[in-house]
């Protein structure tokens, strides 16, 4: 049994050999760089996004805070002239701007939160997708190596060596 069991592993991790060779790893890895490069553009895409919105809400904002001081001098006017139906109705709006107000900064906080959660992320990719290039990068220039069969000492025989030895000695040896 013991036997049968070490066959198809060995068989089984020949077969995966073969299989790895055919996959070919390079054009995996320039796939995955693109992949990565695509989902680095998106998540770009979607922090401009949020930097947008966060603008939005500023301007906003800005535009409630101005509003309420108009409604807050408003109210003065009326309290003043000892109007209080008038002014009941400017302490609802100015409750429901205060409201609203406290509802856009709940949001900016969240939208910053994003912000810098999504910047981190980009960093993050950006860092991956550079080491990923320069793999790709090891991975083109060995295969062109190989090709051109420069810097592969290895795959020289020590055979070839010898022989290729004795023909420089016998070469210098007639001059």
């Amino acid at each position: 049994m013991a036997l049968i069991t070490r066959l198809s592993r060995l068989f089984e991790a020949d077969f995966h050999a073969v299989l790895d060779r055919i996959e070919e790893p390079d054009l995996q890895l320039k796939q995955a760089v693109r992949e990565m490069q695509f989902a680095l553009e998106q998540d770009q895409q979607r922090l401009k996004l949020l930097q947008l919105e966060a603008e939005q809400l500023a301007r906003t904002s800005t535009d409630l805070i101005s509003s309420l001081k108009a409604l807050d001098e408003e109210l003065d006017i009326c309290l003043a002239a000892k109007e209080d139906d008038l002014a009941r109705d400017l302490v609802r709006r100015k409750l429901a701007a205060e409201r609203q107000l406290q509802a856009l900064e709940n949001q900016a906080a969240n939208t910053d939160r994003q912000q810098q959660g999504l910047a981190a992320e980009i960093e993050e990719q950006s860092q991956q997708l550079t080491s990923m290039q320069q793999k790709l990068e090891l991975l083109v220039d060995d295969e062109q190596s190989a090709g051109t069969g420069y810097g592969l000492a290895e795959t020289i025989r020590a055979e070839e060596i010898e022989i290729a030895l004795l023909r420089e000695k016998q070469r210098r040896a007639k001059s």
